[in-house]
């Protein structure tokens, strides 16, 4: 008897659908490939797209704007594309992809523990990894908020101090090793330039792509970067909102308050301001509404009565000024994560 593939991840994704449009999906990826449906709880996908053959591509610049987009080409060269909500959702997405391409491809069973003892090459530098170390807290590279052409950049640091960091943690021997380590941190996009100076050496203008610079500036993507001119008092006020650290983020559903309909939504939490910010995940970079948590609850949801057309997991937030939200995660893990994390960002953030 055949057995049927495991499921191997699934979750929300944004695919490019037909004419440039995005739309999100729940997408399910199984040993031998994709199925997305347009709601979590359809009983038939949409479509599958087989992993046999495939090509999977981790950074893919050809939108623009839009970022955390990868790229699977299948044996018929058709591409597709699909946006996370952030680097480390898609950095997982594509490593279990690429495995699970593997596993096909050498007649073996997915298991994300490998039964061989792994060979470590001296000359191969996991980028991914590489970043996560960047991102330290105590030991990566500081972000800071830096005055340049009448501008403040916040949540971002200079060129300087990335090949400064590489240099002092032993990533590399020398100045010029850590210039071309970064510029490919910058290509894979685990790195954004800011500015016009590091901007324009992106897009080929320099030597490199990454300038090794105190005038060239670089952010985190999902640092919460922004910059800002000289402003009013309200767009002072609205920026205050995005100073906190991203503490969570990811896409859940939120019920309408008009309409009671259910839409995906992707969620940023900050600490301090505590703010819950939630977007549009197929379009805008601005954010659909905020909801600030100082002295908010949040408490898991079971009464059926509020679960309209969705089902488990929902969890509900009250703020201090009395707006009730609605939220589903998509297991039961998830929602416990973000009732922890917003209780926490609530209590200590102002």
């Amino acid at each position: 008897m055949e057995r049927e593939p495991q499921k191997i991840r699934e979750g929300y994704l944004v695919k490019k659908v037909m004419f440039n449009k995005w739309m999100p999906m729940w997408v399910t990826l199984l040993e031998d490939g994709i199925e997305f449906y347009k709601k979590k709880t359809d009983n038939s996908p949409k479509g599958m797209i087989p992993l046999k053959g495939s090509v999977i591509s981790n950074h893919c610049q050809d939108f623009g704007k839009r970022m955390f987009v990868f790229k699977l080409t299948t044996t018929k060269l058709q591409d597709h594309y699909f946006q996370a909500s952030h680097q480390e959702e898609r950095d997982a997405w594509v490593k279990d992809l690429k495995k699970a391409s593997t596993c096909i491809e050498n007649g073996q069973r997915f298991s994300r523990k490998s039964t061989r003892k792994s060979i470590r090459l001296p000359d191969t530098i996991n980028l991914s990894q590489l970043y996560h170390s960047m991102k330290d807290p105590d030991r990566g590279i500081k972000d800071l908020n830096l005055e340049k052409d009448k501008k403040v950049f916040n949540h971002c640091f200079t060129g300087t101090c990335v090949v400064d960091w590489l240099v002092a943690n032993h990533s590399v021997r020398n100045r010029q090793e850590g210039l071309m380590l970064a510029s490919a941190l910058l290509n894979e996009g685990h790195l954004q330039p800011a500015g016009d100076i590091s901007k324009n050496a992106a897009q080929g203008l320099a030597e490199t792509t990454l300038l090794d610079n105190s005038e060239a500036l670089y952010y985190f993507p999902d640092s919460g970067f922004f910059c800002e001119e000289n402003s009013s008092d309200d767009d002072a006020l609205f920026k205050e909102e995005f100073r906190g650290n991203v503490v969570k983020q990811g896409c859940l559903l939120k019920q309408g308050h008009r309409r009671k309909n259910w839409k995906v939504r992707k969620f940023v939490l900050r600490d301090d301001p505590a703010y819950l910010h939630y977007y549009d995940p197929a379009s805008g970079e601005d954010p659909l509404g905020a909801i600030h948590l100082r002295a908010c609850v949040v408490t898991a949801v079971e009464d059926s009565s509020k679960k309209q057309e969705v089902e488990g997991n929902l969890f509900e937030i009250i703020t201090a000024s009395e707006i009730h939200y609605i939220l589903q995660a998509a297991s039961a893990a998830e929602r416990a994560e973000w009732i922890k994390a917003i209780q926490t960002a609530s209590k200590i953030g102002k």
